[in-house]
């Protein structure tokens, strides 16, 4: 592959790593995490917070969640786009 399409590839994983774990950082800190919408045909409804001792199930859904994301990511920065060769 293209150098800059793997460099471009780890900026990307790296931004998105450091945001998820700023948000389940602050999740676990504040005991309240936000879901963005981000449906396109829905773009006008608000924000949801769900809060650890209200809606515990969504609450801990969307902190596994951005944790996965951030796992994942952090191992896509390391790895880059690695394709084995054939």
């Amino acid at each position: 592959m293209h150098p800059l399409f793997d460099f471009a590839w780890r900026i990307a994983a790296i931004a998105v790593c450091i945001s998820c774990g700023r948000q389940v950082w602050v999740g676990l800190v504040e005991r309240k995490i936000t879901f963005f919408n981000t449906d396109l045909l829905d773009w006008w409804s608000p924000n949801q917070v769900f809060h650890r001792d209200t809606t515990p199930v969504r609450y801990w859904m969307q902190i596994g969640l951005k944790a996965f994301t951030t796992v994942v990511c952090f191992l896509g920065t390391i790895i880059g786009w690695w394709q084995p060769n054939s």
